[in-house]
């Protein structure tokens, strides 16, 4: 039996070695990204529901993009705040912001989809850029850097979407370890040829990219997914590329508290059940193989069983992993979590365990 354990140990080394180095390193181990600027006309749209202080922060640097022909578009979602007078006050400042108001609708009530769908279609530019209410790009070229990666055959672009540095905060860490993981696993995938996801903080298409997939009918009753469920179904080798130049970084508030960032992961979870089968296979591989490469070796060291075999994969596979997104965390400008990376990786192992096993008996609050 401990033989049978051994081999599995060693068959999950093996598969977390081809996810970090074969696969992640199609992203970790590339050159630094370049851009050559394109000028094409940008409709940048933001979708707030009650995120009244947020906006009065962060579209005035939307409405600052060193960017010569582009419009703001920002979609009220019926809020309850004073968020539609925030926007109203930014229509009259800024010549180039369009103010989309959404009623209540009881077909479609507190669907972002919904809202967002009204959005896309009153933007008047073709190529749209993405991000949320609360979120803030990193630099005035980040119009820029996001339209840059356009081609004739590129109309999608997935960017990167991180997460404020919180001083002294463990939490903090553990939550930009994860959007660095996610943002290496789905920038690997997309330049591999097999996008599966991005983070509506931070995206660009063609809005016919939009109605070639009917926008979002095929999930529209799912309330979440707007980002990710929308290139899970839209995005391909042919059309899809990724930014990850500094420049081109959002940012956006993290959350305090273990509740808050476990209620937001519950969500995430439950939209990726919504994947094609093959995604949900790549990715139930990756994390069970992450779940035993903790639990094996455990069992066998407590019977001494082949330790110095076992003490060497461990040794190994921690090598390989750390230098994978080490690389991966130098381009996302994320150094620091790699400090931590061996206890947050077990802690949100086990996080991840427990929003599967909380997901299975209850369903997640989905868009406010």
């Amino acid at each position: 039996m401990l033989l049978i354990l051994l081999c599995l140990f060693i068959a999950v080394v093996v598969v977390q070695f081809l996810y970090y180095v074969v696969f992640f390193g199609k992203f970790s181990f590339t050159k630094p990204q370049t851009s050559t600027p394109k000028r094409v006309p940008i409709s940048v749209i933001v979708c707030a529901k009650n995120e009244e202080e947020n906006v009065k922060s962060f579209v005035p640097l939307l409405a600052e993009q060193n960017y010569p022909d582009y419009e703001i578009v920002l979609i009220d979602d019926a809020s309850s705040d004073e968020t539609l007078e925030v926007f109203e006050a930014f229509e009259k400042q800024y010549p180039n912001v369009k103010l989309v108001k959404v009623e209540n609708n009881e077909a479609f009530w507190g669907n972002k989809k919904f809202a967002l769908t009204l959005g896309i279609k009153a933007a008047k530019n073709e190529y749209l850029l993405f991000t949320d209410a609360d979120c803030y790009p990193k630099s005035n070229d980040w119009i820029k850097e996001m339209s840059a990666q356009f081609t004739q055959q590129k109309t999608i672009v997935l960017g990167y979407g991180a997460y404020e540095k919180i001083k002294n905060s463990f939490l903090n860490k553990i939550i930009r370890f994860e959007t660095l993981l996610t943002a290496t696993q789905y920038f690997s995938w997309a330049k591999l040829g097999k996008p599966y996801m991005g983070v509506g903080r931070n995206m660009a298409y063609k809005r016919e990219e939009f109605f070639k997939v009917r926008g979002f009918m095929d999930h529209m009753k799912i309330r979440s997914g707007d980002d990710d469920l929308f290139i899970n179904q839209a995005a391909n080798a042919k059309n899809t590329t990724v930014c990850y130049t500094p420049e081109s970084f959002t940012f956006s508030k993290p959350k305090t508290t273990f509740k808050d960032w476990f209620t937001q992961k519950r969500r995430h979870v439950a939209t990726a059940q919504h994947y094609k089968a093959s995604d949900r296979t790549q990715l139930a591989i990756f994390y069970a193989t992450q779940l035993l490469f903790l639990i094996l070796p455990i069992i066998l060291l407590a019977f001494q069983f082949q330790w110095i075999i076992v003490l060497s994969l461990i040794g190994f596979r921690y090598l390989f992993a750390w230098l994978s997104l080490g690389f991966a965390a130098g381009k996302l400008k994320e150094k620091d979590v790699m400090y931590w990376f061996p206890i947050i990786e077990i802690v949100l192992i086990f996080t991840q365990l427990n929003v599967f096993i909380t997901n299975t008996f209850s369903k997640p609050v989905q868009w406010k």
